[in-house]
């Protein structure tokens, strides 16, 4: 592996040896166990001969994970009494590959006092949230802010996409009324 300083050299696999520690002092995304120098993440490995170390250069993207305070789109899979279940789809408005579950309870989706979920979301609607805590593995969103809240509503009883008319969703097919906890922009956000 002697090759000139700053020259990238093969693509190497999170694991992949890279060499040992006599000859090498270990850099940028590289790690050392018992003497060896292994790769930490997949790119390409490089070698600065002068100052003997040795680092990977990231060829892939980091992936995309919803962290606190982060800013999701979801859609609603299901609402029970106390908590809707989403599938989150956008990450600060990044679209992810494969969708990750949250979970919205009633007491982080409204600054005012709701009875039923039902009167927050429903199933199949589109939802803004924050990601207000990731304890225990468990994505717990919040829908307290002008801005978060439902973007797309749809009728429940017919299934129309909902307008809204003098702060009401109303449905223009069976001109049902439903009440929903609502972004500031419902209906402008999404296509």
């Amino acid at each position: 592996m002697a090759r000139k300083i700053g020259q990238s050299t093969e693509f190497v696999v999170p694991g992949e040896r890279l060499g040992v520690i006599e000859e090498f002092v270990p850099g940028y995304d590289t790690h050392e166990e018992n003497g060896v120098i292994y790769s930490g993440i997949t790119g390409l490995a490089r070698i600065d001969t002068v100052n003997k170390t040795v680092s990977i250069q990231r060829k892939v993207k980091k992936p995309l994970i919803p962290e606190e305070g982060s800013t999701v789109t979801s859609a609603v899979i299901s609402v029970h009494d106390k908590v809707a279940q989403v599938s989150i789809i956008e990450i600060n408005r990044r679209q992810v590959g494969t969708p990750f579950s949250g979970i919205l309870h009633i007491s982080s989706s409204s600054p005012r006092y709701e009875r039923t979920m039902k009167e927050v979301c429903k199933t199949g609607d589109i939802v803004r949230a924050k990601v207000a805590s990731t304890r225990n593995g468990i994505l717990q969103l919040t829908t307290i802010g002008r801005e978060l809240g439902v973007v797309r509503a749809y009728c429940s009883q017919c299934g129309h996409l909902l307008i809204l008319r003098n702060r009401l969703l109303q449905c223009p097919s069976c001109e049902r009324v439903e009440p929903r906890k609502l972004a500031e922009d419902y209906g402008r956000d999404i296509a």
